[in-house]
């Protein structure tokens, strides 16, 4: 084997125009789409499920609560929850809506990002805390997959790029 200048190697075209730096653009849009559909999928479907929202019978939020406050990293948190398990249960619902909802079409992306890690994270303490060995908990590849678009947003196909674009343009 020789060693030596590979002929593949790849430079980036100063015009940014070359097939991957046209990858690396859209290179978070699946993980975008992934997290939005399923964040909004989440909390329809929590606020069609009848069993869900409410305080006790099976599959209630606050059975559920109950179940995990034992094992939870933070039962502080799980008691908050549980002085109104409905309304925590509707604030989950929402939020998920809104942090799904505002991924998708990508408006406020980086606080929607901030949003959907922040419930990934209160449920990786609480409902998923106890998964051995960690990884097998859920929410904990939720809070890091959400990561990215935290720092670096929605640039393209989004209400946020639409919106950078006509204050540039100062059509706005």
């Amino acid at each position: 084997m020789t060693h030596g200048r590979r002929a593949d190697s790849y430079t980036p075209r100063p015009d940014g125009a070359g097939p991957r730096d046209t990858a690396a653009r859209y290179a978070l849009l699946p993980l975008r789409i992934f997290l939005g559909v399923t964040f909004v999928y989440a909390g329809l479907d929590k606020l069609t499920d009848s069993a869900f929202l409410k305080d006790s019978g099976a599959g209630s939020i606050g059975d559920m609560m109950r179940a995990v406050r034992d094992s939870s990293a933070i039962p502080a948190l799980v008691d908050m929850a549980l002085k109104s398990p409905v309304g925590f249960g509707y604030a989950i619902a929402f939020g998920e809506l809104a942090v799904g909802i505002g991924t998708l079409i990508g408006l406020l992306t980086r606080i929607a990002a901030l949003g959907g890690a922040l419930i990934s994270l209160s449920l990786w303490l609480t409902v998923s805390w106890a998964a051995e060995p960690y990884y097998y908990g859920n929410d904990l590849p939720y809070l890091m997959a959400w990561t990215p678009l935290i720092l670096a947003g929605a640039p393209l196909l989004s209400v946020d790029a639409a919106l950078r674009a006509r204050r540039r343009r100062g059509t706005f």
